[in-house]
């Protein structure tokens, strides 16, 4: 079963020094670079310069207050100290004010990752054992990050990023689940365990 360890929830790092977000920015984007990921790389860089660290933080810890989609330019620009203008200069649109925000929470949160699946499961031989491991694994990521899903799910129906990345999420947690399970199993199996190994389950445990 999954279980609820005691401690804070490192959703509250982002309330972290700049420092230390500037770092995070900055492995993020060293991340993207080295994956060719364009678009992406230029809103870490966008992200990184002066007034846009602010503002990524300051939406950041306004989404954890009230949702993305209940979240202006203008409440983002107020909480930053800048202007609206210096907002939509660095972040021109919602979506890519979000996906600079993302990649902030995503280093928090550190979701699971399809290709680094089988990795999480190496040297381990019997279906026990793998199960233990994928319970202590979606148990870690869950209180890493259940809060910031909660979140991002509010508005996915509304905002295209949002959902973009819960169904990465998904993918990351089917593929851990596909993992475990080993050979053998049906789809049928691997679709009951993936929908038992989702958040709302763990949030009901």
């Amino acid at each position: 079963e999954f279980h609820r360890r005691a401690g804070a929830n490192r959703a509250d790092e982002i309330g972290a020094p700049a420092q230390l977000v500037e770092q995070r920015l900055g492995a993020i984007e060293i991340g993207l670079g080295a994956a060719g990921n364009a678009e992406q790389l230029a809103l870490a860089r966008r992200a990184r310069g002066g007034a846009g660290l602010v503002i990524v933080e300051a939406t950041a810890a306004l989404h954890s207050e009230q949702g993305v989609a209940a979240t202006s330019y203008l409440q983002i620009a107020e909480r930053a100290g800048v202007g609206a203008a210096t907002v939509y200069r660095h972040f021109p649109t919602l979506g890519s004010l979000v996906m600079a925000c993302g990649a902030l929470v995503s280093e928090v949160m550190q979701p699971p990752l399809p290709e680094k699946a089988p990795a999480v499961f190496a040297g381990l031989g019997t279906r026990q054992q793998r199960l233990e491991r994928l319970v202590a694994e979606l148990d870690a990521f869950y209180e890493r990050g259940a809060t910031w899903l909660g979140i991002a799910a509010r508005d996915r129906d509304s905002i295209p990023e949002l959902d973009s990345f819960l169904r990465q999420v998904d993918a990351g947690v089917e593929a851990l689940v596909r993992e475990a399970v080993w050979t053998g199993s049906s789809e049928a199996a691997v679709r009951l365990m993936t929908a038992l190994a989702d958040v709302s389950v763990w949030r009901s445990l």
